[in-house]
């Protein structure tokens, strides 16, 4: 288990928010942050203070991806045409791992990157063990082969915790999802308000 996985509900508790409406996450009990000091009266933050929790919150709600791939994305979102913070959010909704967890195949973001590294889905057809690994429109993901009866994946599909987005198409007999389209900011069921625009101002400074 890596250190991530470990230390998700930390990231609810230092950004402050319920990151994926979820019930358990003890944000929901105790508002202060983790640590000796998290109960220390909080202090006005500046607005390089207020940019980075913006990073922070979306960074973390992907499963924390790492500063290096997520400095990556944000590069490839400025280098193409129209608004920066909009083709974030479309790059990491085309995440595989992202899909998977949007498609309920899994419970959470961090099931779904180990979920996708063990090697449980495949894109039209082909094994991909990538979570970042890109989904294009109309590329097929799918479960495979034993899989499909992991408690995990029969206890997510049936879960209402949360609503598959009209962006991903979900199959549930065969266990396939297709992606229709890249989403923009306001099709993104966050369970949080997201900044991606305060994002491309912290990387812009």
């Amino acid at each position: 288990m890596t250190k991530r996985l470990e230390s998700k509900y930390k990231i609810d508790r230092r950004i402050g928010d319920n990151l994926w409406g979820r019930p358990k996450s003890p944000q929901n009990t105790r508002e202060y942050g983790p640590g000796q000091h998290g109960q220390r009266r909080k202090s006005k933050i500046s607005d390089y203070g207020v940019q980075l929790k913006a990073k922070q919150t979306l960074k973390g709600y992907y499963g924390n991806i790492t500063e290096r791939q997520f400095r990556k994305i944000y590069a490839e979102a400025e280098r193409r045409r129209g608004d920066t913070g909009e083709n974030m959010i479309g790059l990491l909704e085309r995440r595989l791992d992202a899909i998977v967890y949007r498609a309920k195949f899994v419970p959470t973001v961090f099931a779904a990157r180990q979920f996708v590294n063990h090697g449980h889905v495949s894109v039209n057809g082909k094994r991909v063990n990538i979570p970042s690994y890109t989904v294009k429109e109309n590329d097929v993901i799918e479960v495979r082969g034993k899989a499909r009866d992991m408690v995990l994946v029969l206890a997510a599909m049936e879960s209402t915790e949360r609503d598959t987005p009209d962006y991903v198409e979900v199959d549930r007999a065969n266990m396939k999802a297709k992606l229709l389209r890249t989403p923009k900011l306001g099709d993104v069921p966050y369970a949080v308000r997201m900044e991606p625009n305060l994002v491309v101002e912290f990387y812009s400074r």
